[in-house]
């Protein structure tokens, strides 16, 4: 199947701000060194689900909209094109020996020529890297016929993609970092692929070894992503912003005991409840807590789009949003129409009406933290259908179950206007609502 063009998805144009070393160096002290602001674009594109090769315990989506930067890989630099996600750990990039781009081009290739690259190093088998342990393989890596540190993605469409780890010089502005390790994966995709798209690869942001924050000892990183204008900032380091305001912080969750369905590597948080227009809902706590195998933890992941709440959880909150929507929308009712595999709460709302009505909020209490989601961000709407003179609108809430993903995943729509801080040295998350415009217009002198 080939992927569909969402041409009424709008470009969301954000900027990334990267609060860097001039290489990167090890952040001991976070009082006493010089960091150096950079900007680069970002945005975000409607990927195909069988696109982007994901881990077993990731989403399979018929439509996703991802976000995205532009960086430089290699010596001399080669343009490149990455999904930001922080629910992934190997950084990968699609390489391709025979492809003509040029390098130094302004517009990102949809390939990485390793041979145009002096500093690439291709990792044999016997490192220790190729014996790092990690969930992003289906198929533990292994030694190819050159004795090369041979690796296996799983796409979501079930066909796959092959190749070798590697080394290379990445680069963020005027700052090169030698030696990031990422996947540098064969042209071997499927052939129901968009070859149009300029989508390089994917950057991996969780907890893992391999992550591009690990590798390069970030202690903190933050994002905010405006939902009005599409506007918005990615910091990687240390900001220390009087802008951003007070936050309020969870603790992020970890275990020591490996379980089969927990992902250690992820932004784990403990979900202690919803709420509905202030309303908590009556759901037992042990509804929220990951049971004996580990399924069931909460992640932010900022590679989905949409939050997925387990199938009793999403129910519940299903049923108090339908109740009191009653008056104000109008169901599809169509029991056979569900968007995205797990969104099946949908909406007819006329296409000439510019403004959605009055929503009640949706609330995810966390510990010692609250993310409120509310008006807009709480429906979207289906790209090209229309059911007679009326546009379909979903929530933006599913049901995991129905994905085969025994987990609360909470995407990157539903942190639109907030600061998110992933401190990674007190190990929590801060949130704060803010206006994401705004801050990329004071911080950067936008607008």
């Amino acid at each position: 199947m080939r992927p569909q063009t969402i041409s009424t998805t709008p470009c969301l144009k954000l900027l990334i701000l990267l609060i860097l070393e001039t290489s990167f160096g090890i952040f001991n002290d976070m009082k006493h060194y010089e960091a150096k602001m950079l900007a680069l674009p970002i945005k975000s594109q409607v990927i195909h689900s069988g696109y982007l090769p994901r881990p077993p315990n990731k989403l399979r989506f018929q439509h996703n909209v991802s976000l995205t930067v532009s960086i430089t890989v290699g010596t001399p630099p080669q343009n490149v094109s990455m999904v930001i996600d922080t629910g992934s750990e190997l950084s990968w990039l699609h390489c391709n020996t025979t492809t003509t781009n040029p390098v130094n081009r302004l517009i990102p290739a949809p390939f990485f020529n390793p041979n145009h690259s002096s500093s690439y190093s291709p990792i044999s088998c016997s490192s220790p890297t190729c014996m790092t342990r990690t969930r992003d393989f289906p198929i533990p890596a292994s030694c190819d016929s050159n004795n090369l540190c041979h690796a296996t993605l799983s796409y979501a469409d079930s066909s796959s993609s092959e190749g070798n780890l590697a080394s290379d010089t990445f680069g963020f502005g005027s700052s090169n970092n030698p030696g990031i390790v990422f996947g540098c994966m064969n042209s071997s995709y499927s052939t129901n692929l968009d070859t149009d798209s300029n989508t390089t690869g994917l950057m991996g942001m969780n907890l893992g070894s391999l992550s591009l924050v690990s590798q390069l000892k970030i202690p903190k990183f933050s994002y905010c992503i405006s939902g009005s204008d599409f506007s918005g900032i990615l910091l990687l380091g240390e900001s220390n912003l009087s802008w951003v305001g007070s936050l309020n912080y969870t603790p992020l969750v970890r275990i020591s005991t490996p379980l089969p369905y927990f992902d250690r590597a992820a932004y784990t948080v403990r979900l202690k409840g919803i709420k509905v227009s202030d309303k908590l809902l009556n759901i037992s706590g042990t509804a929220f807590v990951p049971d004996h195998t580990g399924a069931g933890q909460t992640m932010f992941d900022l590679g989905t789009q949409f939050t997925f709440l387990l199938g009793p959880v999403y129910n519940v909150l299903r049923d108090e949003f339908l109740s009191q929507t009653n008056n104000t929308l109008r169901l599809l009712d169509d029991p056979s129409f569900v968007f995205q595999i797990a969104m099946d709460l949908c909406y007819r709302i006329p296409t000439n009406q510019s403004k959605l009505p009055d929503l009640p909020s949706v609330s995810l209490v966390f510990e010692d933290a609250e993310m409120r989601v509310s008006g807009e961000q709480l429906l979207y709407r289906v790209p090209g259908l229309v059911r007679g003179s009326d546009s379909v609108y979903c929530f933006t809430f599913g049901n995991s179950d129905l994905l085969g993903v025994e987990a609360f995943l909470i995407g990157h729509h539903q942190q639109q206007n907030m600061w998110m801080e992933f401190d990674l040295v007190e190990f929590r998350v801060g949130l704060g609502h803010a206006r994401c415009d705004l801050i990329g217009q004071n911080v950067l002198g936008l607008g």
